[in-house]
């Protein structure tokens, strides 16, 4: 065999090879090569969108944190000014109660020491009526005197 046949004949299957490889191998590759390109593109930009959804996300949490703190303050602030007011009220209320368990302590007070000269009258005018008694040496009648020691007691 001739070294140049030879060449020619290996230059034609390799040709042909070639042509079968860049004719159904090599688009088969290139399909696979692109998908896996692109499955790998779109997980990046999956991954993007993710963390742009999560820095998103994280930003809404502080700022709701944020509101819930704001709240719960004005919550606190809120329920600390109406125990004030409540014990305001409270106080208010048992001085009022005080002033006038106080009034009533001096109205009865009043009456015990009115109470006690109107005794102390009836005590006087016996008195003096026994005192009249003994220094007349007789007996005084004192439903027939009513008017005198009505008289007396008024003066006493």
């Amino acid at each position: 065999m001739n070294l140049n046949s030879t060449m020619f004949v290996q230059s034609i299957v390799f040709l042909i090879l070639a042509g079968f490889v860049a004719k159904f191998v090599w688009p088969t590759v290139m399909d696979a090569l692109d998908t896996r390109a692109k499955k790998i593109a779109d997980g990046l930009a999956a991954a993007d969108q993710g963390k742009q959804a999560m820095a998103a996300a994280e930003k809404r949490v502080q700022v709701e944190l944020a509101s819930a703190r704001d709240e719960g303050q004005k919550r606190i602030a809120d329920a600390e000014k109406r125990a004030q007011m409540i014990a305001d009220e409270i106080k208010a209320n048992a001085q009022s109660e005080a002033n006038r368990i106080v009034a009533q302590a001096k109205a009865d007070a009043e009456q015990q020491v009115t109470k006690a000269r109107e005794e102390l009258r009836g005590q006087v005018g016996a008195l003096a009526v026994k005192g009249a008694e003994q220094i007349l040496k007789r007996e005084v009648n004192a439903a027939a005197h009513a008017d005198l020691l009505s008289q007396l007691a008024v003066e006493l």
